[in-house]
C-alpha cells in the first residue's frame, strides 16, 4: 500500500459500527468504534463482574438490529469481539457491544426471563477467514437493493426496498421494505431467490423505522432521535402540537420521515399538566370599565393576556391563571372588578437571551462606518498633497494675528511713548 494514505485506506461501517481496513501484509482488519453504532448503550460499570450474567452478552448486527445471545463456546469474550453466533438458518456474525451487569438491566428492559427464554449462543470468535466472508457479502448489498428496486417495479409492486442486509455466511439476506398496505409478494421472493441465489427474508418497516436505517440530522442540528436511541416508536397525533399552542403547519412539523416528529411528544405531558390550571374563557370577562377579550396565553407561565380591544395587541394586561378563575366565578355572581389596568403586572423574571436580538448585519454596518471615515481620511490627505502652497511672505502675513485693539487706544500709547 505503498503511496496510498491510511486514513483513506480505512472504511467506516456506521451502519454496523466497525473500521475495516487492510494492513501493509495484506491481512484484513475489523475493529470495534464505539461511538458509530446506533441506539448504543453506555456500559456505566465497566470491569465490575456479575457472576451471574457473566454469560451473557449483548451482540449486534447492521443498523438497529441486536440481540442478547448466550456465550456457550468457553472461550474468553469481551466487549468489540467479532464472534460467529446461530441464526435461524447458518451461522451470523455480529460485535459484542455490551458485557457484565448492563446486560442485564437490557433484558430487563427488553423483559427477557434468563430462565425461560430460549436464547441463541455465541459458537466462537470470528476467524480472518469468517471476516473476509462476510466483507464478500457485504460488498453486495448496495447493488442489490438497487437490482430489488428494479425488480419490484418491473412487477408493479407498491412497496419500496430501503434497506438490504446480508447474513455474515452470505447464504441469506434480509430486505426491509415499506408499503402502505399488504403486499403479496411471494412471487417476488421466488424472483429474488433465482436471481441473488440466496435464502430471502422479507421484513416490513415504517416510515419512521426507514429515517432511523438511513439517519440524517434533524432541524435542531443534533442526529435523529429514531436513528439515535428511539427503539420503540409511539403514535403521534396533531393534538400535540395543539396543546402546545404551536401552528399546525405540515412543513414545520414534519419530520424527514414525512410524519409527526418524534419530539412533539416531549414536552406534551409538561404542557397538558399546566394546561389543567388554566381557565377555559369561553367569553369576555366583565370589568367596570369594559369587557376585557383573551388575546394570548402564556402556558408553562400560567398567564393569560386580556385587552379591553379586540382587535389590537398593542396594550396588553397578563393575569395570573388563578386571578381569571376568581374574575369569572365573580362575574357569574354578577360582580364586576373595578378595572383590569389596576391590576399588577407579573414580578416573575423571563429568561432573556441574546440569541436573535440582535441584528445579523450590525457587524456590516460598523464596517461600513469604518470604510467611510478611513475613505475621508484618505481624501483630506490627497487634498492636502494637490492643494498649491502660498509664498513664505503670503504665510507670514497670514500668519500674524491682527491688532484688535481700537484706533483711540493705539493714538494713545504713541502719544505717551513721544512724550517718555
Amino acid at each position: 500500500m505503498e503511496g496510498i494514505d491510511t486514513n483513506e485506506a480505512k472504511q467506516f461501517d456506521c451502519s454496523r459500527g466497525c473500521i475495516v481496513e487492510r494492513t501493509d501484509e495484506g491481512e484484513l482488519k475489523c475493529t470495534y468504534r464505539p461511538g458509530c453504532c446506533k441506539l448504543e448503550v453506555y456500559d456505566w460499570l465497566p470491569g465490575v463482574v456479575q457472576e451471574k450474567y457473566r454469560n451473557y452478552f449483548e451482540v449486534r448486527f447492521k443498523n438497529t438490529r441486536k440481540g442478547i445471545y448466550l456465550n456457550a463456546s468457553g472461550q474468553t469474550v469481551k466487549m468489540g469481539d467479532m464472534v460467529i453466533v446461530e441464526a435461524a438458518n447458518g451461522h451470523d456474525l455480529g460485535i459484542v457491544t455490551l458485557e457484565g451487569p448492563v446486560v442485564a438491566r437490557q433484558m430487563i428492559c427488553k423483559k427477557i426471563n434468563p430462565e425461560t427464554a430460549a436464547l441463541k449462543r455465541i459458537y466462537r470468535k470470528a476467524k480472518l477467514f469468517d471476516i473476509e466472508k462476510w466483507q464478500e457479502a457485504i460488498a453486495h448489498e448496495h447493488e442489490t437493493m438497487i437490482r430489488a428496486r428494479q425488480i419490484a417495479a418491473e412487477m408493479g409492486l407498491e412497496m419500496k426496498i430501503g434497506d438490504v442486509e446480508y447474513q455474515g455466511d452470505g447464504t441469506k439476506a434480509i430486505f426491509y421494505y415499506i408499503a402502505d398496505g399488504r403486499v403479496d409478494f411471494r412471487q417476488l421472493i421466488k424472483v429474488f431467490a433465482e436471481e441473488f441465489r440466496i435464502r430471502i427474508e422479507m421484513k416490513q418497516i415504517g416510515a419512521r423505522q426507514e429515517a432511523g436505517l438511513i439517519g440524517g440530522l434533524g432541524v435542531c442540528g443534533r442526529e435523529l432521535c429514531c436513528s439515535n436511541y428511539i427503539s420503540s416508536f409511539q403514535s403521534i397525533t396533531t393534538a400535540a402540537a395543539k396543546c402546545q399552542d404551536l401552528s399546525l403547519n405540515p412543513q414545520k412539523l414534519a419530520g424527514q420521515c414525512g410524519k409527526l416528529k418524534c419530539c412533539l411528544n416531549y414536552e406534551t405531558a409538561v404542557y397538558m399538566d399546566a394546561q389543567s390550571r388554566i381557565p377555559k374563557v369561553n367569553g369576555p370577562l366583565e370589568f367596570q370599565d369594559g369587557l376585557a377579550y383573551l388575546m394570548k396565553t402564556d402556558i408553562l407561565r400560567e398567564v393569560m393576556y386580556f385587552s379591553y380591544d379586540q382587535n389590537s395587541l398593542a396594550n396588553l394586561y397578563p393575569l395570573a391563571a388563578a386571578d381569571v378563575l376568581d374574575i369569572i366565578r365573580m362575574n357569574r355572581r354578577g360582580e364586576k372588578p373595578e378595572s383590569l389596568k389596576s391590576e399588577p403586572e407579573p414580578s416573575n423574571l423571563e429568561f432573556v437571551t441574546a440569541v436573535g436580538d440582535d441584528s445579523i448585519t450590525r457587524f456590516d454596518e460598523t464596517r461600513k462606518k469604518k470604510k467611510k471615515n478611513s475613505r475621508n481620511r484618505q481624501q483630506n490627505r490627497q487634498n492636502r498633497q494637490t492643494k498649491p502652497q502660498k509664498p513664505a511672505s503670503v504665510q507670514q502675513q497670514a500668519s500674524r494675528k491682527p491688532d484688535s485693539r481700537k484706533p483711540d487706544s493705539r493714538k494713545q500709547e504713541k502719544n505717551e511713548a513721544s512724550g517718555q
